[in-house]
């Protein structure tokens, strides 16, 4: 026999059944859409440029063969062109391998699968190596030539190169930057002062012609992307400018608000290619740690200094030794301390300080951020090192505003005489193609001002 309530109970029952299985069915949706975001930024995360992945990598370098001064940028083609170097600093033998991920202007990866810009294998294998000898700190030294027959791009463009372990692309070590050019285009360019008075003693213009007589172009705004870089550098980039006259094959570059740069100044530098015979740069170091403690001399803010030039790196790092044959294999290590002084004593209100070069790959991030200390009235950074002649700067970043740019106008100031070097690089995509082509590329100093035309 039924109560009168039984009713009622089931009923709620139901009820709560229901809820409790939209309650379930929202929960799942939602942990889809943290899955599908944790996977999209892993995946974005692996493809930044320039990015060491694992801490127990140094010393990496990419750089054209015999000249770690030149920017790994070769000709479609060529082989064993370019010069691949790093540590491993847990010192045991391991088994590395590398591939290449082609990219847009952007460096986003192009919509080609690797069999359509590869030939070969689509993954090599690191085979050189050697164990470190002499060094108090222990590492196993790799480097490879390349590109090589096991593993060869065969378009020209924008190129990541990763290295991974085990044959494993999502055990990233690290990526590198490398520009493969079908040199098609010619480019001639020069550097001015800008017109604007406000920028006419602390920035440099560049302008620049492209001669377009071997490309199909139909729609100039669509597929040609033009970008400049100082001193090849990525975070600062000019990009998206259009001709502003085109005479026949001939377009000219020159909007006034274009590729305009700050000059900065000269890059700091410190010599450490010598750990015991200390350059006038090191204030001590403490060589019964290993690694090493190497304590530099403050750097002062330069921005109130009067310029005075001087040669420098441009942002380069050259590892090399004084005390050993073999700077590769038996360059030691030392935590560098670096030190900068602002004018005043004070902190700059609202902004990050960043100590920038190759030696960090132009990022900005903690591993990067000077800490300031209060009690001292400067700020403070230690970077490992490897044995080597290092050039950098110092730069702010304002903390409210998003994606602010660079800034070195409080730490370093910036001055028109300053040397630098402008790269411009011509970027073409046919219709209907779905990669973005390098076809034309010249680079011009400041104090040389013209080139090409």
């Amino acid at each position: 026999m039924h109560r009168p309530g039984d009713k009622i109970s089931f009923v709620y029952s139901a009820q709560n059944v229901v809820r409790l299985f939209k309650l379930f069915m929202l929960m799942k949706y939602l942990f889809c859409c943290l899955l599908v975001v944790m996977i999209s930024t892993g995946t974005k995360a692996q493809r930044e440029p320039d990015m060491i992945y694992m801490p127990n990598i140094g010393g990496v370098k990419l750089f054209m063969a015999g000249n770690q001064m030149g920017y790994p940028m070769i000709n479609l083609g060529a082989s064993m062109a370019l010069e691949l170097h790093f540590d491993d600093l847990d010192g045991n033998i391991k088994n590395y391998n590398y591939t290449y991920q082609l990219c847009d202007a952007d460096w986003q990866p192009a919509d080609l699968s690797p069999l359509d810009y590869m030939q070969g294998f689509t993954q090599g294998r690191l085979n050189q190596y050697r164990v470190s000898s002499i060094a108090k700190t222990k590492y196993v030294h790799y480097q490879a030539l390349l590109p090589n027959s096991d593993c060869t791009p065969t378009k020209s463009g924008n190129y990541l190169l990763k290295v991974f372990l085990n044959g494993d692309t999502s055990r990233l070590a690290f990526t590198k930057r490398l520009l493969i050019l079908k040199n098609s285009v010619p480019v001639g360019a020069k550097i001015t002062q800008p017109f604007n008075t406000q920028l006419f003693r602390t920035h440099q213009k560049v302008q620049f012609t492209i001669d377009k007589t071997k490309l199909d172009v139909m729609s100039p705004m669509q597929q040609l992307k033009i970008v400049v870089l100082q001193n090849y550098r990525w975070d600062i980039a000019s990009t998206g400018m259009q001709p502003v006259f085109m005479r026949g094959n001939l377009y000219e570059y020159s909007n006034e608000q274009d590729c305009v740069f700050p000059a900065g100044r000269e890059f700091r530098w410190v010599d450490l290619r010598s750990f015991r015979f200390q350059s006038e740069r090191v204030d001590s170091a403490n060589l019964n740690k290993i690694p090493f403690d190497v304590y530099l001399k403050p750097d002062p803010a330069r921005a109130q200094m009067r310029y005075l030039y001087y040669q420098s790196l441009g942002g380069f790092f050259e590892i090399s030794a004084t005390d050993v044959n073999n700077a590769w294999q038996q360059g030691d290590y030392a935590n560098v301390h670096f030190i900068f002084v602002p004018s005043n004593f004070q902190p700059f209100p609202d902004k990050h300080v960043y100590i920038v070069g190759e030696l960090t790959g132009y990022r900005y991030n903690d591993a990067t951020r000077l800490d300031y200390n209060a009690e001292k009235g400067m700020y403070e950074k230690t970077l490992l090192l490897k044995q080597g002649y290092y050039s950098y700067t110092y730069v702010t970043k304002d903390i409210k505003t998003k994606n602010a740019k660079p800034d070195a106008t409080d730490t370093d100031g910036n001055y028109w005489e300053t040397e630098n070097n402008y790269t411009i690089l011509v970027y073409y995509r046919s219709l209907g193609g779905r990669s973005d082509e390098l076809v034309g590329a010249a680079t011009i100093n400041s104090r040389n001002f013209k080139t090409g035309f």
